[in-house]
């Protein structure tokens, strides 16, 4: 995916690629020189062990021994949470 204001004749714009994308923890209990996930050659694809940004949401909670069950916000009468999970 190439951002693009359709204006230019040719396409100028950050590359991105919304089904794959790397990050990097450190520190606060994260196990090192570890890799979870794989994309295939390209990259457009993720080919194994998928997470959810919620899941990474919760997880980066957990090292800061933050619960994420109890953070709860309301917008527009319904309560949200960061992990996605319906507050009840």
């Amino acid at each position: 995916m190439i951002q693009n204001s359709g204006l230019e004749k040719i396409g100028k714009g950050r590359d991105h690629n919304v089904l794959g994308y790397s990050t990097l923890l450190a520190g606060g209990g994260v196990k090192g020189g570890m890799t979870y996930g794989a994309t295939d050659d390209f990259s457009p694809k993720i080919v194994e062990n998928s997470v959810h940004v919620h899941d990474l949401h919760a997880t980066i909670l957990h090292l800061w021994d933050l619960d994420h069950t109890r953070l709860i916000y309301c917008y527009s009468g319904r309560d949200f949470r960061l992990t996605d999970e319906l507050a009840t």
